[in-house]
């Protein structure tokens, strides 16, 4: 049921689905039973079989007995107490929940028991090969692919993460309950394992009681990477490389990736003040953090892989120079004493540094499942090690601290099968603090804080630990190596804690990693190594998996975008200006503010005055300049201007930067490390779209940006266009094509200077924000547009949908790199008439004309809205960290498009994606244009994927459903616009129909139809429950338990309709 079940368009197994769904909820039957007990779970079978019989009346067409048994179901929800209903609707809620996990772990048995799939790798090279494209061609087009991947924090994710390791467990266990190998007594304990996780899902609060703040949002991004995509990611590599190799020869080079990820998560503040130049340089040395502790784990597997002896001469003497230099580090280390260190460390532990708080590694699988995916493959011996204990910061958040263990045991020697003995090399090195520091007496405390963490303890605990001199086997070379990789390691994280702790933190750049190339230096050289020896095999194993792991996640795991909008960067110009007595920025014209911005940008000297004294909002985001001086282009993205309009808009951020980096390098007395961040306009409302490339045109005609675009982004213009705020400014339809025009137009722009162009899609997770299948909108853009490089978003719900299990995220990022490879060598057809062009340009004129009149026009539309939607009370959801709207007007213009979407959807009449398309199409087929519409749907790749797509939502409304809405909740008075607006669906669906020749709905997707038809006997219930919530909740504002209610059943439908906003 979810907007993204066509871009893995196997059918599932529908009776596998079933039966894992009748066991789920013959389990969470059994845990009612015995939590709430046996009347409940008779009111509840009650409830769904008469919500059942009155789906089968509909199904069958008998309208009017459907809609008894409905009023009869409506009835008796109305008269049970809160108490009643509260369970009633977690019940609900929690099926839904587990129905949902059933079906994505279907979807992953497909996958891997499909031999050849559809859109795979292997599959789409074969097609192109046939269809004659050389070999070299796709090899050299494939290797020079850049697709990017940005995860953003807005707020549509509804479920608790806690909530959301509890479905991956059970997810896992339904995978193990699939072995045909499985005894009784196991079969029975995994049942009981299934037991005590719904046991627990229903004894855990499903509500967020805090809004979580932009740092929890950017920590829940990053355990995606940890749990699923790190995984993920060389496996994808592995079939892309096969495939290459397949049908070209040539393997995919080990360096090369086509697919890239980036992050909002802590960089986004339009519209949300939560994130300040603070929180985005956190959220960037914890996602550094994360990447470096990552890196620490894979190496140690490594070491213990690696333990053969030959290698190249060039390789063994790198070895022992790494020995040689660990020897003369140990003589050094005999100069302090340990008694004081001891009672140094002591003194100031509570001075360690935070680490951040990570799942503990397998606490997503089931107790009786193999933990082999994530646990190393070698024997591991318990001592005692950091432990973790929770403190609370300043600011009442609470953080992790790492109390070290007070030994070393990197030179342990674990005994295995036989005589084969692990030697862990490179145990004593020098403290994580450089050589060359100056001895200040913070900086001097510091160093012995960290060098007393390593060293204490290690004369008594380690001599039980370390083998007799007979036993140690001879060198290594590769755990000599690795052992060198994992001390660097070591002492880049300790600093990364350290600027976490704002501490003190001189280092010598030799004794840390600053950038991916000087590790995969180390790392190469031992597969270079490795293969000249004739160990291929080991070579292309988890060495080369690492390797691959470091190509695409680089130091930061993903770099960090930042997004104003562009009316801040016009108030701290006014500010400068009016300081300097030049005037009032925003007052001039947009030439004259070209000429300022220009003029400023070749000179040399900073603008803004060391003594100036600005607003708190104004100072707020000249930090965030100076932030992204610091941190540099190694850990960011791209600056991204939303509500862009003018060409000056892009100016003000190039100068913003430029200024701050010249301040940062006075300061510093050295250069900033990095280029400035390229700059992206973001085009988001129907006029700025229409605009987008004359915008273009005219930064390029400007000879200082053009030379700046040519020598410090290799000729690369970036663009992004919006599709949420573009569909609620003018309807899905007219979005649809002012995007499809702005994206031809942009393109034109650049070819005629010279400049390559890669198109960023902010596109949401529903329909009626530009979601949908990944593939077909891939496959629909204009021709030219996807030239092999692509950025796009993944927002809220959809990063759990796509990226949260390790074989999805494989199945969805080779769909990225298929879509955005054939959209390269064989581009979508554009129009085959002009008059296919003027008919899109009629159908967009009278369906913006429509939604317009209803949602702006319509004195009575917002009213409308408050009352027959939850939207006031989606607030209380606590599901993301920015408000609702963008300013503190209560019109529908200010208020956001996540929450705009997200009232719809809970109603189930999903207004956004269709209104106004069916008087668009209604129009122009009464003018006789039927065979013509016809036409362009059967060979215009965009018409059908447009219709396709509003087809698809169509068959998720619900007009019964949205009418009891309007019949309990909306004032008499507004009662027959809710009416027009049901004929307008029933209208877009009629001529949709006719359109696409279907005789219903979702004719073309059954799979999506029958996962719709399964889950409204627990959907419908939920909501007639929340219209009667909503009703009593509106008459008692301050009740909690109501309030709570209503969250749980907004839960329930979201479940349902498998996405919010």
């Amino acid at each position: 049921m979810t907007d993204i079940t066509d871009d893995i368009s196997e059918e599932i197994s529908f009776q596998g689905f079933e039966d894992d769904c009748k066991l789920l909820g013959n389990l969470l039957n059994d845990v009612l039973q015995r939590e709430v007990g046996p009347q409940f779970v008779e009111k509840v079978e009650k409830t769904r079989v008469l919500a059942q019989s009155a789906c089968n009346m509909r199904n069958v067409g008998i309208e009017d007995t459907a809609e008894l048994l409905e009023k009869q179901l409506a009835a008796e929800l109305s008269q049970m107490t809160l108490e009643e209903a509260l369970p009633l609707a977690r019940t609900f809620s929690h099926y839904l929940n587990l129905s949902g996990i059933a079906e994505t772990h279907h979807r992953v048995t497909k996958i891997r028991s499909t031999e050849k799939q559809s859109k795979s790798c292997d599959d789409t090279f074969n097609q192109l090969v046939q269809g004659g494209v050389s070999p070299d061609e796709l090899y050299s087009t494939v290797c020079n692919q850049v697709v990017e991947i940005v995860l953003t924090a807005h707020p549509t994710q509804i479920n608790r993460r806690t909530l959301q390791y509890k479905h991956i467990r059970i997810a896992h266990l339904l995978e193990y309950n699939d072995r045909s190998d499985l005894g009784q007594e196991d079969r029975d304990m995994l049942i009981e394992d299934l037991k005590r996780e719904i046991s627990a899902i229903w004894q855990t609060d499903e509500l967020r009681r805090h809004k979580p703040t932009p740092v929890d949002e950017a920590r829940a991004g990053l355990n995606i990477v940890e749990q699923s995509l790190w995984r993920a990611v060389p496996h994808y590599l592995r079939r892309v490389s096969n495939a290459l190799k397949k049908h070209t020869g040539n393997p995919l080079p080990l360096t090369c990736t086509p697919i890239k990820f980036g992050s909002w998560m802590g960089g986004d503040r339009d519209g949300n003040p939560n994130v300040t130049a603070k929180v985005t340089k956190n959220v960037s040395l914890l996602s550094r953090w994360m990447a470096i502790d990552l890196y620490i784990r894979e190496v140690d597997n490594l070491r213990f892989e690696l333990s053969v002896n030959q290698c190249t001469k060039n390789f063994s003497r790198l070895a022992h120079e790494i020995l040689e230099k660990e020897n003369s580090m140990e003589d050094r280390h005999d100069i302090w004493n340990p008694s004081s260190l001891r009672s140094q460390f002591k003194n100031n532990s509570h001075h360690a540094p935070p680490l951040p708080t990570q799942l503990p590694t397998g606490a997503d699988l089931p107790s009786c499942a193999e933990r082999n995916e994530v646990e190393s493959h070698y024997p591991r011996l318990d001592v005692p090690g950091s432990e973790f204990t929770p403190s609370h910061s300043e600011d009442g958040q609470s953080s992790l601290r790492v109390k070290e263990s007070m030994h070393d045991i990197s030179n342990l020697t674990i005994k295995t099968h036989g005589n084969d003995t692990v030697s862990n090399s490179g145990n004593a090195q020098s403290p994580v603090t450089p050589r060359g520091s100056s001895f200040c007496s913070s900086q001097l405390l510091a160093r012995r804080k960290i060098f007393a963490e390593s060293q204490l303890g290690r004369t008594s605990f380690d001599q039980l630990l370390e083998p007799s001199s007979s036993q140690r086997p001879g060198i290594a070379p590769y755990r000599v190596v690795l052992g060198d990789v994992k001390q660097k390691l070591l002492k880049t994280r300790k600093q990364l804690e350290l600027l976490l702790e704002d501490l003190p933190c001189e280092h010598d750049y030799k004794d840390c990693y600053e950038t991916s190339e000087q590790l995969l230096e180390p790392l190469i050289m031992c597969y270079e190594s490795l293969k000249s020896c004739g160990s291929v095999i080991l070579a292309e194993g988890r060495l080369a998996d690492l390797i691959r792991r470091v190509a695409t996640f680089g130091m930061v795991l993903m770099k960090l975008d930042l997004r104003q909008e562009s009316g801040k960067h016009s108030e701290a110009l006014d500010a400068i200006t009016n300081y300097l007595d030049m005037g009032t920025y925003s007052d001039w014209d947009e030439d004259k503010r070209l000429e300022f911005l220009t003029r400023e940008l070749k000179g040399k000297r900073p603008l803004v005055p060391p003594t100036i004294e600005v607003a708190s909002d104004v100072k707020e985001v000249l930090e965030t300049f100076r932030v992204t001086a610091e941190l540099g282009s190694g850990s960011l993205g791209a600056y991204v201007i939303s509500m862009a309009s003018n060409a000056s808009d892009v100016l003000a951020v190039e100068l913003l930067q430029k200024d701050a980096h010249l301040s940062i390098a006075g300061e510093l007395g050295r250069p900033c490390t990095g280029r400035t961040l390229r700059v992206v306009p973001l085009f988001e409302t129907v006029k700025d779209l229409r605009e987008a490339g004359s915008v273009i045109r005219k930064l390029l005609s400007i000879d200082w940006y053009h030379k700046h675009i040519i020598e410090n982004h290799n000729g690369h213009q970036e663009v992004m266009v919006g599709y949420s705020d573009s569909g609620k400014d003018g309807g899905r339809f007219t979005a649809a094509w002012e995007l499809y025009k702005a994206q031809e137009d942009v393109v034109a722009a650049c070819n005629g200077y010279g400049i390559k162009v890669t198109l960023f899609h902010g596109r949401g997770g529903s329909i009626g924000r530009g979601g949908g299948p990944t593939y077909l909108a891939i496959q629909s853009q204009p021709p030219g547009s996807v030239m092999g490089s692509l950025r796009s978003t993944e927002q809220g719900e959809m990063v759990q949908a796509k990226f949260g299990l390790p074989q999805i995220a494989v199945r969805q990022l080779e769909i990225y790199t298929t879509a955005v490879l054939l959209a390269t060598l064989r581009p979508p057809k554009p129009p085959k008439e002009e008059k296919w062009r003027n008919l899109m340009d009629e159908i967009s004129k009278i369906s913006c004309s429509s939604y317009r009149n209803t949602v702006f026009e319509n004195p009575e539309f917002q009213a409308y809205f408050r009352e027959a939607t939850p939207q006031a009370e989606l607030g209380f959801l606590n599901i993301g960290s920015r408000p609702t709207r963008r300013k503190s007007s209560v019109g529908i213009g200010h208020l956001r498009a996540i929450p705009w979407i997200f009232a719809w959807t809970q109603t189930r009449f999903v207004l956004p994606s269709w209104l106004g398309v069916g008087s668009g199409l209604k129009g122009i087929c009464e003018k006789g244009h039927t065979e013509d519409l016809r036409a362009m749907y059967k060979d215009w790749p965009f018409f059908q994927s447009t219709i396709d797509l509003i087809e698809m939502v169509l068959g998720k409304a619900d007009i019964p459903i949205a009418k009891h809405y309007d019949e309990v909740l909306v004032s008499e008075s507004r009662q027959e616009l809710g009416a027009e607006l049901r004929r307008e669906l029933l209208t877009a669906e009629k001529f949709v129909l006719i359109v696409t020749g279907h005789e219903k709905l979702s004719e073309n997707n059954s799979s999506l139809r029958k996962l719709i038809e399964s889950r409204l006997p627990y959907l419908n219930p939920m909501n007639m429950l929340q219209v009667e919530i909503l009703k009593r909740l509106r008459r008692d504002e301050d009740n909690n338990k109501l309030r709570d209610a209503l969250l749980i059943t907004i839960n329930g439908i979201a479940a349902g309709m498998r996405n919010t906003g």
